[in-house]
């Protein structure tokens, strides 16, 4: 059995890892992830076909080293060894990045910043996962200058094997959130989750941001002098906010303001470590302030959409009770008439009726015109216009369609609130 040393060795010149045989190119290294009724190693003489320098199979029957079709025994243990050898071959500097909400909004806000002076490669998409980061850490290239690698988990010890995979130089850790309570088990496990991240940095004598507002990231670094901090007058890095028609901006010092296309003051953090990291590294204010203004968010996460006389909320990317409530806050400010239509908040366990019940009666007490909800969870509560799912909300908008000025539409992925975006 090859190890990953010596595949490394002989197969650095590869193109890209790819892990669906339908993407692989010439020159590509194809590691054939098995399903419980797909045998993915089936594929591996199609990828050779299609130009692939070597097959990575679990399978042993289709091993066939002439070929450069090698058996492992596990292809994901593999994968990840191979990113962290890789790692310890290129020299980027890399910052890692984790927290309970903001993880990919913060990730594509530095790197639009740090892209204005050093050729960037960062987290595609939403790949932050234990498959993920290894696949991002393999696709940096020697004439990068810079990686912003995000880390996402749901269980205790994943954020500490992303790190030794990734071995990151920076770290930040957004906010610690009641999400993934199933399978955090509390929020106390929340943190200690999350906290991973500061445990890899403070044993590798490695940097850590903070933001000094939030006193766990302040309590958990207490002490450590590889620290760099913002978010207070006295701390490395301070800006202040502004806001004008539900988009957030920041103050630069020497009089520079860069009003972002985010809405809520919960993103103001967001763009205060993008410029921090910004100025950190040497980036003048005035391109720090055209890469915030000119970050457009389209992936469902705070984003605004104007469609005739309605200011619609995009935020259905994810949801927890921390940024549900946050979501709520913000919206309550808008003017005119607002509706709100909810979906079910995923993966609380044991906490989700209580999280749900706390969040519905916020809700309530907040003055909007009507509540709409989709999913059982909130179902239960809402005795008026509560839907099972997008398709029996959808029938309904099409004869009963929403008239106030502000719509917002929040709730889990799961739940795929945006397919009723053209019904609003």
């Amino acid at each position: 059995m090859i190890t990953v040393r010596d595949f490394y060795e002989e197969f650095n010149t590869y193109s890209q890892v790819v892990i669906d045989s339908r993407k692989v190119n010439s020159g590509d290294i194809f590691f054939a992830f098995s399903g419980e009724n797909y045998n993915a190693a089936t594929r591996a003489e199609e990828a050779l076909e299609k130009g692939a320098m070597a097959v990575i199979v679990e399978d042993k029957s289709f091993e066939n080293k002439s070929k450069n079709i090698f058996y492992v025994s596990s292809t994901l243990d593999f994968l990840q060894g191979m990113a962290a050898e890789h790692r310890r071959h290129i020299k980027v500097p890399v910052i890692g990045l984790t927290g309970s909400n903001g993880k990919t909004t913060t990730k594509e806000l530095i790197s639009a910043v740090l892209a204005k002076k050093f050729r960037v490669r960062h987290t595609q998409g939403n790949l932050n996962n234990h498959i993920g980061v290894p696949l991002t850490v393999l696709s940096i290239e020697s004439a990068d200058e810079i990686a912003v690698i995000e880390m996402g988990a749901n269980h205790l010890g994943e954020i500490g094997l992303l790190c030794n995979i990734s071995q990151p130089d920076f770290g930040y850790i957004t906010n610690f959130g009641k999400a993934h309570l199933e399978g955090f088990g509390s929020m106390e496990g929340v943190i200690e989750g999350k906290s991973e991240m500061y445990l890899y940095l403070m044993n590798s004598q490695k940097y850590v941001w903070v933001n000094d507002q939030d006193d766990i990231q302040q309590e958990k670094t207490k002490g450590y002098k590889k620290k760099i901090s913002f978010g207070k007058e006295n701390s490395d890095y301070f800006f202040e906010s502004f806001s004008s028609i539900h988009r957030i901006g920041i103050s630069l010092e020497g009089g520079v303001q860069a009003l972002s296309r985010l809405t809520g003051a919960y993103n103001f953090a967001h763009l205060s470590i993008a410029a921090a990291m910004g100025l950190y590294f040497g980036i003048d204010k005035k391109k720090i302030k055209a890469a915030i203004e000119n970050y457009t968010p389209t992936n469902m996460r705070s984003q605004i959409i104007r469609k005739e006389n309605k200011t619609i909320l995009l935020d259905t990317y994810n949801a927890n009770p921390s940024s549900m409530e946050a979501s709520l806050k913000n919206f309550a400010d808008f003017r005119g008439r607002k509706t709100i239509i909810l979906g079910d908040m995923l993966e609380l366990g044991i906490d989700s009726e209580k999280e749900h019940k706390a969040i519905f009666k916020m809700a309530s007490k907040m003055g909007f015109d009507s509540i709409i909800t989709v999913g059982e969870h909130f179902g239960k509560l809402n005795k008026y216009r509560a839907f099972g799912g997008t398709a029996s909300l959808i029938n309904y908008l099409r004869e009963n369609p929403i008239i106030s000025e502000n719509v917002l539409i929040k709730g889990s992925r799961g739940i795929a609130l945006e397919e009723i975006i053209d019904f609003v």
